[in-house]
């Protein structure tokens, strides 16, 4: 095994464990309104991801259904992070911050093939829409705010951390899906 390996199956059972609190950072991030547009649009487009009904790896598929998630949210708080992020708290900063940083394990995982893929398709998600709703639309108007701030809060509040193994084919299934269904 490698030592990259060894590194992704010591830490992302752990990014499954606290994908709900990482949602939460995003998510007080969205609601600073002393952040600028451009990076609330990445933080909801990369919460929205949640609720795609047709995400990269299928949320039920055991041990590595909600990685993708858990990579979006940390390439939406990279990305949220080269913006304007204004007078942001600066505990939350730290939040985002942690997050962010994870986006090199990611690129040291993925290559630098798919993990710019990955980037793109993670930004372009501030252009998509999830459930019917856009991006747009969740910050513009009050009325789809309150709902989808309202599933987010169901998100958090239900979520339940899925086992992974610490089987290197897990990791080889992992970068299978990402290679094979993130765009060209």
């Amino acid at each position: 095994m490698t030592e990259i390996n060894d590194k992704c199956l010591e830490v992302f059972p752990n990014w499954l464990r606290t994908l709900d609190e990482d949602v939460k950072v995003l998510f007080d991030a969205l609601l600073d309104h002393n952040l600028g547009d451009e990076p609330r649009r990445f933080l909801t487009g990369g919460i929205n991801y949640l609720f795609k009904s047709l995400d990269l790896i299928p949320d039920g598929i055991d041990d590595i259904g909600y990685m993708d998630d858990a990579f979006v949210l940390r390439l939406a708080a990279k990305s949220t992070l080269e913006g304007d992020i204004g007078a942001i708290d600066p505990e939350l900063l730290g939040r985002l911050g942690r997050l962010a940083n994870d986006a090199e394990l990611i690129r040291e995982f993925l290559g630098p093939d798919t993990f710019a893929r990955l980037d793109k398709y993670t930004r372009d998600l501030r252009k998509g829409a999830a459930r019917g709703r856009t991006v747009d639309e969740i910050m513009e108007d009050a009325t789809v705010m309150r709902e989808f701030s309202a599933e987010v809060v169901g998100f958090i509040k239900d979520y339940k951390s899925p086992g992974f193994t610490k089987d290197e084919k897990n990791l080889i299934k992992l970068k299978a899906f990402f290679e094979a269904k993130l765009p060209k």
